[in-house]
């Protein structure tokens, strides 16, 4: 049985009177990508909050490699949430610099993680400078340098051309082979379709399937019911 790196477990999230997660029991195993899928407003966002550290649960349970999660786990974990946070002024190596010191890692991992997403050679080029696609890839970078467990990507292809997807979507593929498990969030059907292993379709905040992927399933039908199904179901605003 492949192990599980993150397992949810009746994962609620309630604020005030709106439940924006219901429930969630996730099941994400080691070295592979996770998409988690829904449409926008489905809570896919206030889950992986939850995961990190971000917002509290109002009930259920996180476990990670099988332990019940606490924040000594997230040096485990990287995430890139949303947009990335980097310095306008700062080039490619003194955003990690910061982060590098900030987790009291070396410097070496720099120059690694750089290369990992093939930002070695952007020089004195300053991060404001950079292109959408560029910024990801950063972000990404700043994620990887304490050589995390998971991977938490929460709509990465947001706003990329063609090309940026493409290479993004290279870059995601490469890391379960580097033993990096990866949780992708999105709304396209497409591009998770062409990088996930696993997939969990989120909507009204509740799961309503998840199962590896199969060549011959129709990902779309699929996930028409399952939003049907849950239409009307309170959400996540802020997903």
């Amino acid at each position: 049985m492949q192990p599980y790196i993150l397992q949810t477990s009746k994962l609620s999230k309630q604020f005030k009177r709106q439940k924006a997660v219901a429930e969630v029991s996730l099941n994400v195993p080691a070295h592979s990508v996770y998409g988690l899928l829904g449409p926008n407003g489905a809570g896919k966002t206030t889950i992986l909050k939850m995961v990190t550290g971000l917002l509290r649960p109002s009930g259920g349970e996180i476990l990670f490699a099988g332990e019940p999660w606490s924040r000594k786990r997230l040096g485990e974990i990287g995430a890139l949430i949303e947009s990335p946070a980097l310095y306008g002024n700062l080039t490619a190596s003194e955003n990690l610099l910061v982060h590098a010191k900030l987790l009291r890692l070396p410097k070496e991992r720099i120059a690694q993680v750089l290369d990992t997403v093939d930002l070695q050679n952007t020089g004195r080029k300053r991060a404001s400078q950079f292109s959408l696609g560029m910024k990801q890839r950063l972000g990404i970078a700043i994620a990887l340098l304490n050589q995390p467990k998971l991977l938490i990507l929460d709509e990465p292809t947001n706003g990329l051309d063609p090309l940026g997807i493409q290479e993004l979507r290279e870059l995601i593929r490469s890391f379960p082979t580097q033993g990096i498990t990866v949780i992708l969030s999105s709304h396209i059907l497409s591009e998770v379709e062409q990088i996930a292993d696993h997939i969990g379709i989120i909507s009204g905040g509740r799961l309503g399937y998840e199962c590896a992927i199969h060549p011959d399933e129709d990902l779309e039908a699929l996930f028409m019911k399952v939003v049907a199904e849950n239409r009307g179901a309170e959400g996540d605003s802020h997903a």
